[in-house]
């Protein structure tokens, strides 16, 4: 009844994702073992904890919530990850690897201080997620906590699993005596097939019974159950729209490249004329494009795993050894290294690219990933260039600018959407630090736009011409250093000032444009686009662009109104 539960749920989801797309692979190698976790344990009462959260649909199909399985990640449906508002089923929100066992650790010290000695604390990990060092400082003070953890090994990330953990893992079987786990106080128990219900479950009730910090190690296949998903684990960790039965990817025509595709391309023209470019990345190199430098530079490129701070340190001490490292990572990761920006990269001016992927609202992933905090974070940290390109082309020349930058660390924010420029293979251009340019010259309003947020104004610029309305409209391209005389020329000859950019107003390039107007005591009403001061749930991007006020009828509707 179990293995019939098992193909029914696993055909749901493919029925479900195949039309509304998610994260595939993942959940459809964990059906079996999300059976048996809630077969032995009584979930709200006892706390689970999914690492990385993307392994959750059968979970949440199993906690009352198949019926709604059909707005996964779109706007008002159920999140793509666990998320607490949604169930009580969900313990805690994990968009971020690495995170369970410390969380889980957490909760099961909280229950001892209250005397509940009965509720069980289980914690399912990856085996990417134990790339990140996060995992390895909850394990060092587990103790004798009456803790569970599950480690779901795939021997997969996104990409190949890369250094010694996945290696280690592999060996596990065969080595005699004391095991790592076993070294660090916590009594280990498997591996076991996932894919074995009766087997899982014997072996979760052994376990439970036993007190203190348990490790069942579980062997599964990603994808399980869907051949093509097997087969190419990369691209059906979140395939987009595909076809059920042939496992066909649906793709509609481009006109043009992605800005990740743009960046890996440009970034192996720049690696060929300049022997000491490198590339690091965070178990990114297939979602940032770097598989073209991956194959040209095999000795170039280092995948570090789920290990952001170590990214950014390593990236720090190739610069400081004189290579020009371009550390590639998505904005919301980035956030994971904030100290190691600041102490390790910044405070000694060591010339690190910091390449930030998928900027700005993501859309579908909702809070835990959208990216719109680095422009603000970014900011504040001294030397440090914080730049962001309208397009393409503008794209390439940053990242030229940024090759040849010395003086300290470079930032290059860009989204993960198509372009607007048919040609990206136009010559690289010099850029000058800290100047933007003016697009367009016009009457009483103009728009002050970094990034996206010029594409989205000028998408509201062409309705309001044919209207016979005419605003101005000021690319500043880099938030820091802020183009001063850009800006005066902007206050100056407008009435009315209008700032967009796709990140939080606050911090971002709205309060840096009002902290200037204070500054040169200038008197125009300034008006501030972006993502306001609240986290920003799952939903298309062009959705989330109008529920956040600067999508482009937004735009629009605001400049029409004070002209």
């Amino acid at each position: 009844m179990l293995i019939q539960l098992a193909d029914e749920i696993r055909s749901f989801i493919l029925d479900v994702v195949s039309v509304h797309p998610g994260h595939l692979g993942a959940s459809l190698g964990v059906v079996e073992l999300t059976i048996a976790l809630h077969y032995v344990f009584n979930t709200p009462y006892d706390n689970l904890v999914w690492d990385v959260g993307h392994q959750a649909y059968s979970h949440k199909i199993l906690t009352g919530r198949k019926v709604q399985f059909n707005t996964l990640r779109q706007w008002n449906g159920i999140s793509g990850f666990p998320n607490p508002e949604e169930s009580q089923h969900d313990t805690f929100a994990t968009g971020h690897a690495s995170t369970s066992v410390s969380a889980i650790l957490g909760m099961a010290k909280a229950a001892a201080i209250n005397g509940d000695k009965n509720k069980n604390h289980i914690a399912v990990i990856g085996d990417g997620g134990l790339t990140g060092g996060m995992a390895f400082e909850a394990f060092n003070n587990v103790g004798n906590a009456n803790v569970i953890i599950i480690l779901n090994d795939n021997g997969i990330a996104i990409d190949k699993n890369t250094g010694t953990i996945g290696e280690y893992l592999k060996k596990m079987p065969l080595q005699k005596g004391v095991n790592l786990f076993e070294a660090m106080g916590i009594s280990y128990f498997g591996p076991v097939d996932g894919h074995n219900i009766p087997v899982l479950i014997e072996q979760l009730e052994k376990i439970k019974r036993i007190k203190g910090p348990k490790l069942l190690h579980v062997t599964t296949t990603k994808g399980k159950g869907f051949k093509q998903a097997e087969q190419n684990q990369t691209t059906f960790h979140a395939p987009g729209q595909f076809d059920r039965n042939t496992g066909e990817i649906v793709t509609g025509k481009k006109k043009f490249k992605t800005y990740p595709e743009v960046f890996g391309k440009s970034l192996c023209q720049l690696a060929k004329k300049d022997n000491n470019i490198v590339a690091v990345t965070p178990a990114m190199v297939t979602g940032s494009s770097l598989q073209e430098f991956q194959k040209s530079f095999p000795d170039r490129i280092f995948d570090v795993g789920i290990a952001e701070q170590h990214a950014v340190t390593f990236s720090a001490g190739l610069a400081a050894a004189g290579l020009k490292p371009f550390c590639v990572v998505y904005s919301t990761f980035l956030q994971r290294a904030y100290d190691q920006i600041i102490h390790d990269v910044a405070l000694q001016k060591l010339p690190v690219v910091f390449a930030i992927d998928r900027a700005g609202l993501v859309g579908e992933d909702g809070a835990t990933h959208q990216g719109v905090f680095d422009m603000a974070f970014l900011r504040s940290i001294p030397n440090m260039v914080v730049s962001v390109p309208m397009d393409e082309q503008d794209l390439r020349n940053l990242m030229f600018a940024a090759s040849k930058y010395t003086k300290g660390p470079f930032s290059i924010r860009y989204s993960k959407n198509t372009g607007t420029v048919k040609n990206q293979r136009q010559p690289f251009k010099a850029v000058k630090v800290g100047k933007g340019r003016k697009l367009k010259t016009g009457k009483k309003v103009a728009l002050v736009t970094l990034g996206y947020g010029g594409i989205l104004a000028e998408k509201a610029i062409q309705k309001l011409e044919k209207e016979r309305m005419f605003p101005a409209h000021f690319d500043m391209r880099f938030l820091k250093p802020l183009d001063t005389d850009l800006l005066k020329e902007a206050f100056s000859e407008y009435e009315h000032i209008i700032t967009v950019e796709d990140g939080v107003v606050k911090g971002g390039l709205g309060e840096a444009v009002l902290a200037f107007k204070e500054e040169h005591r200038f008197l125009n009403p300034v008006i501030t686009l972006g993502v306001p001061d609240k986290f920003i749930q799952h939903g298309s991007r062009q959705k989330l662009f109008e529920i956040c006020g600067y999508g482009s009828d937004s735009i629009y509707r605001t400049i029409k109104s004070l002209i």
